[in-house]
């Protein structure tokens, strides 16, 4: 049995919040390298420059990449013989937040109720998913998930008959709809498959762990490039100015489902996807 205090989580919770919101993921500075070296469009371009501007100015000056700091999102994968020691996990975990955000002068963007707006001040409570893993491993996936990409993302429940392309047309007017108002050029999570509820968390985990995902079935990848260059020839482009950057990438991420259901999730996310990954 491997013991992680509390103490340890509130502290990696609270760097992590730091780095995320502050310094540009890699995977994703590659991504907008490689755009660069395919847009068409002379303002798509100089906006692609831009972005990667902002990131090194935001870097070098522990700056927020983005004034929208986000709220903060948490996966965690919890190992069956790893033990959480001096507290509550889920309260560690609110605290790390807590004082990342208050330590980096990040934006508190929680509002208590959805209807009676007043703002808890400390970007808590983190919305908090766990899964039980075998062995003594700790990750926590940690996301800043601004409001403007999380508005444009969306649900539906197809009928089997739809299939594949249903699917595709599903994904593809969700981001035409979308506009330039999450920010493109996007980074896009699909969920296909489970249920109502799971859809939109293998959408969004999707983005969470892009790098991570080894085994993906062919026909997984294959519809993420599908996707991704239908998505791209909406020719909404780089801040919605016009381009073929509309989307850096299309993550998807499938589960066993119902025989009389099919549902479909596209969780949005701007191109500063600010998320990272902690091991414990």
């Amino acid at each position: 049995m491997r013991r992680v205090d509390c103490v340890q989580i509130v502290e990696a919770v609270a760097k992590l919040c730091s780095e995320i919101n502050i310094k540009l993921n890699p995977g994703v500075r590659n991504l907008i390298e490689e755009a660069l070296k395919k847009e068409t469009s002379s303002v798509g371009r100089e906006i692609l420059y831009q972005l990667l501007e902002n990131a090194e100015i935001a870097y070098k000056k522990k700056l927020p990449l983005c004034q929208d700091t986000g709220m903060a999102v948490a996966f965690l994968e919890l190992g069956q013989e790893v033990k959480i020691t001096g507290g509550n996990l889920y309260d560690a975990i609110n605290e790390g937040v807590r004082i990342g955000y208050k330590r980096e002068y990040l934006r508190n963007s929680v509002v208590r109720h959805p209807f009676y707006r007043v703002n808890t001040g400390d970007n808590t409570p983190v919305i908090i998913h766990t899964r039980v893993v075998e062995g003594d491993v700790f990750n926590i996936y940690l996301m800043a998930k601004g409001g403007g990409s999380e508005n444009t993302s969306a649900l539906k429940m197809l009928t089997p008959a739809e299939g594949r392309q249903g699917v595709e047309d599903f994904v593809v007017q969700t981001v035409s709809n979308a506009g330039a108002n999450p920010c493109p050029p996007l980074i896009i999570g699909v969920g296909i498959g489970g249920n109502f509820e799971l859809a939109p968390l293998l959408a969004k985990e999707a983005i969470l762990k892009s790098g991570e995902q080894k085994d993906k079935r062919d026909e997984d990848r294959e519809l993420e490039r599908t996707l991704l260059n239908k998505i791209n020839r909406l020719g909404i482009g780089p801040q919605g100015l016009g381009g073929r950057t509309t989307a850096l990438a299309v993550y998807v991420n499938t589960f066993p489902c119902h025989i009389a259901s099919l549902p479909v999730a596209v969780n949005i996310n701007c191109h500063s996807s600010r998320h990272g990954k902690i091991n414990l």
